[in-house]
């Protein structure tokens, strides 16, 4: 196949290719795109260096797949640019997760609902992921009711800019002179340090004080279980570890179901 992925020279585009290689994928060309600040970063894939391209119409001929990890803009850009011409796009932000006509999947859970033919196909959030897969099979077992989690999410889900805050934030230096970040200065990312500290506030707040990733597991959950009237209750919270998401869950279902079961 020729695989193409859409913000190659990103935290999470690098790691895509890299698990394509790791994972023997069918990649008969890989085809790395960015945007023209990019254009001519030099990756490596499979013992060979790749030149990364600036995105663009004629970057997605012939493409058989599009793996897109750029945000939100630029998946709403070219996904249909892509699809137009002949790709199956598996996206990875919010631009497609909740629109009625894109199947938002987990392979674990709802992989029935994938399209027959080349599509957009929404990647949930991160935490959602992992959450539904083990809600799912006891919800086929006992009924799912509703559930409430609290996260805990590592720095990886913000990009570089992020791990190096916090690197730089925890390092050695710095504990020698004591673990008072209070400095505004300090925190550039996050609206506050995020070294030695955790913050309940993943993206924006709406009015009600709702986080964006805390609406995300309540509307993305609900889709992806066939469940559009299922209650959910979630906290999010950045903590200060460098890859790994935690979830802590409590569910209610509406049969009894043993610590065996």
């Amino acid at each position: 196949m020729r695989v193409a992925v859409l913000g190659a020279t990103g935290l999470v585009g690098r790691e895509m290719i890299a698990v394509l290689e790791q994972r023997s994928f069918p990649v008969d060309e890989l085809v790395p795109l960015a945007s023209e600040r990019s254009a001519g970063v030099v990756l490596p894939f499979r013992g060979e260096s790749v030149a990364v391209r600036a995105v663009s119409e004629d970057a997605f001929e012939g493409v058989d797949l599009a793996l897109f990890s750029a945000g939100s803009g630029p998946s709403r850009t070219w996904a249909p640019v892509a699809r137009s011409k002949g790709a199956w796009v598996v996206d990875n932000s919010s631009a497609w997760r909740m629109a009625p006509d894109v199947s938002l999947v987990v392979p674990e859970v709802n992989a029935g609902t994938l399209p027959e033919t080349p599509s957009v196909i929404a990647n949930p959030n991160c935490a959602t992921i992992q959450t539904v897969v083990a809600l799912n099979p006891l919800h086929q077992a006992a009924g799912l009711l509703e559930f409430a989690a609290v996260t805990f999410q590592s720095v990886s889900g913000t990009g570089q800019a992020a791990l190096r805050e916090l690197a730089e934030g925890s390092s050695l230096a710095r504990f020698e002179r004591g673990i008072s970040l209070g400095g505004a200065e300090r925190a550039q990312v996050y609206p506050h340090p995020i070294a030695f500290n955790v913050l309940p506030h993943i993206g924006g707040f709406d009015d009600e004080g709702i986080s964006e990733e805390e609406w995300k597991m309540v509307w993305e959950s609900r889709k992806i279980l066939g469940l559009p009237e299922l209650p959910v209750s979630c906290t999010t919270v950045r903590v200060p570890v460098f890859r790994g998401h935690a979830v802590a869950v409590t569910a209610v279902f509406r049969d009894a179901l043993s610590p065996d079961e």
